[in-house]
């Protein structure tokens, strides 16, 4: 083969390479900023081995004030700790064999390895990092809620309840009559990551949509999607956004039918509270699609529309991405057209 030719060849070979290259996969080897990832469960459960459970309570409070409060008032719903009924009700959730007592040993079979899982957030939170450098990261506080929110955050504060990842197949989750099967179908711990990078994302940069069209909630949830990309670079699509293998080549192939609904029915500048929730909220199927098309349809349609946005114009870093309230300029300047 002549010289020419090879260096022809080796050429397209990078072009192509360099076309395929993840943009999000940056360099966080020089990232010393590390996010802290407390195992308040364990901490709690230890010390009633061995102490007076009121008197670990007022220890655990003292270490962790404020996610303390968050953990009682909000996640178990038993009160503050200088409430009157605050003993009981805190020793009643303790001793619940069959939301806590029993699934205190899944939750220790099923994270036995947890270091693999405290160096992912680590790395997800290093990736973090490098967009945003001077932003304080969050502690990571890990739990049993007894089923209750699976992800919780508040300032500098992020919360994950274990019992809620413990594999689709549990049995105990069939038996919970609040949570029907297309949600328990993402109850399994490869969905920790994404669950904890899209909360956090929301927490940061939801920003007030709440009253505007579906293309507005459409796109900002698809920014969120993004900043999920950039915090799990290396994860499956169908990972981050909680879709079987199935439902995601559904949406791949069907995306360019999707959006010419969405354009003749005249649904993209839809205010109607209904038509958002039908397209962004979790649900077994999306209303009005056929069958096989899973809920939150406008949120993949979102990220797709923000994915090719940023494709097209490669010097918005992600801050800009996720301060930006034009979601009309990003839609045409995106140029999305699926075919």
């Amino acid at each position: 083969m002549k010289r020419s030719k090879i260096i022809f060849l080796l050429f397209v070979v990078l072009v192509f390479a360099a076309c395929k290259r993840n943009p999000l996969k940056v360099d966080i080897s020089g990232i010393n900023k590390e996010v802290e990832v407390v195992r308040f469960g364990n901490q709690m459960f230890d010390g009633l081995r061995n102490k007076d459970t009121m008197k670990v309570m007022t220890e655990l409070n003292n270490k962790y004030p404020d996610f303390f409060n968050l953990f009682t008032s909000r996640i178990i719903r038993v009160g503050g700790a200088d409430s009157e009924q605050f003993p009981g009700l805190m020793k009643t959730f303790l001793s619940d064999t069959a939301r806590v007592v029993n699934v205190k040993s899944r939750v220790d079979e099923e994270f036995k390895n947890f270091v693999s899982l405290e160096e992912q957030l680590k790395k997800a939170f290093k990736y973090y990092s490098y967009h945003f450098p001077d932003t304080k990261l969050p502690t990571i506080y890990t739990y049993i809620s007894g089923f209750n929110y699976s992800i919780v955050t508040a300032d500098g504060i992020i919360g994950i309840s274990l019992d809620k990842y413990l594999g689709r197949d549990y049995a105990f989750y069939k038996q919970l009559s609040t949570t029907p099967h297309y949600k328990t179908l993402n109850m399994y711990k490869d969905r920790i990551l994404p669950d904890v990078a899209y909360a956090w994302g929301e927490k940061e940069f939801e920003g007030n949509v709440a009253e505007g069209n579906l293309l507005a909630n459409i796109i900002q949830k698809g920014k969120i999607m993004y900043f999920v990309d950039a915090m799990l670079p290396d994860m499956q699509d169908s990972v981050k956004i909680g879709y079987t293998s199935k439902q995601l080549q559904w949406c791949n192939q069907n995306e360019p039918a999707m959006w010419t609904y969405l354009i003749e029915h005249k649904m993209l500048y839809t205010n109607k509270r209904m038509n958002i929730v039908r397209y962004t909220r979790d649900a077994p199927t999306t209303t009005g699609f056929p069958l096989g098309a899973p809920g939150r349809t406008g949120v993949w349609i979102g990220w797709q529309i923000v994915r090719q946005y940023m494709k097209k114009h490669p010097e918005v870093t992600l801050p800009e991405l996720m301060k930006e309230p034009d979601y009309q300029m990003i839609l045409s300047q995106s140029e999305y057209s699926p075919e």
